[in-house]
């Protein structure tokens, strides 16, 4: 159950998601609206060529955060797609090579964690002063090995080490950039200080989110980028909107 010390009074300090505080009751909303929130979506088929309306997930909950586990290297594509929308041909067979091109490297990775999340790891980690050979230096040459389709190879790495490897995309990373401090090795030490700064917060968004939808369990890692996506893409007060009305179990 969530602290109700933690319900009443916590704010998330986010800057790369904005500068204004973030109550953790809106973060928990806002995170159950992505989970939970339907959109209108006009449906025709042979039975019913006049057409119908139906209501569709709005966010890809269902189709990546509450899916199993991956079945090997096709099933790791689907997972991208789940989250990123459906491939071509040729992009399909890019996001497949481009995951068996990093493989090793997300191999080192695991290693070099040795069994840490992201946020527990020490900053030297995401220091250029400390390369090579740290997660952030090889995080930063997973990201930069992920081919023309790097959204679809970050979320199925992510979804396969989900407290390890942060999903990126071209907004949520234009975000992270002006936070960068020197010496930082890339975007990935600005959320692992987001992280650090407010693990009390986040350690409850994990387990509040978890009890309320009870179809999946996303790490603060996944809950640090729904709401940052949400932030930076205009989607916050939709999502707000939708899970207000989701109490916590």
């Amino acid at each position: 159950m969530v602290d109700p010390a933690i319900a009443a009074d916590a704010v998330l300090v986010l800057p790369s998601a904005g500068p204004d505080p973030i109550p953790w009751e809106d973060a928990l909303a806002a995170i159950l609206g992505y989970a939970c929130a339907r959109r209108p979506l006009r449906f025709r088929s042979p039975g019913v060529p006049e057409g119908r309306w139906v209501r569709v997930p709005a966010y890809p909950w269902s189709r990546f955060d509450a899916a199993g586990p991956s079945t090997g290297p096709d099933g790791d594509v689907l997972l991208g797609e789940g989250l990123h929308g459906r491939l071509a041909r040729d992009a399909w067979t890019d996001v497949h090579d481009a995951l068996a091109r990093v493989g090793s490297r997300v191999d080192e990775t695991v290693l070099r964690a040795a069994g840490r999340p992201l946020w527990a790891l020490p900053a030297e980690e995401f220091s250029v002063l400390d390369e090579p050979g740290t997660v952030g230096w090889l995080l930063r040459g997973i990201g930069a090995a992920a081919g023309a389709h790097p959204g679809h190879v970050l979320a199925a790495l992510h979804h396969r080490h989900p407290a390890l490897v942060p999903h990126l995309t071209r907004t949520t990373r234009r975000a992270l950039l002006p936070h960068l401090e020197e010496g930082d090795s890339g975007v990935e030490a600005v959320v692992r200080r987001e992280l650090v700064a407010n693990a009390g917060a986040f350690a409850a968004l994990e387990t509040a989110v978890a009890e309320t939808t009870g179809d999946a369990a996303p790490t603060r890692l996944r809950c640090h980028d729904i709401l940052l996506w949400l932030a930076t893409t205009l989607r916050w007060a939709h999502a707000l909107q939708a899970g207000a009305g989701v109490g916590v179990t």
